[in-house]
């Protein structure tokens, strides 16, 4: 796999990286791993979210009235 980064976020990158005594490689790791995790959470709610309101549809709707 390749990242292609424009200029301004290579250097935000490396900016990072260097105040955080990581190597780019390791920020960009961690970027993912967090949205990956993050997207899992949401995932998670969305699919509650509409259990839920499937299940209290009556309710949600008399409280909407």
């Amino acid at each position: 796999m390749n990242l292609r980064l424009s200029d301004e976020q290579q250097e935000a990158l490396k900016t990072r990286a260097e105040a955080e005594g990581r190597s780019m490689h390791a920020v960009v790791l961690l970027a993912i791993e967090r949205y990956l995790s993050e997207e899992a959470d949401r995932e998670s709610v969305r699919k509650l979210g509409a259990k839920y309101a499937a299940r209290h549809a009556d309710l949600l709707r008399r409280l909407g009235e």
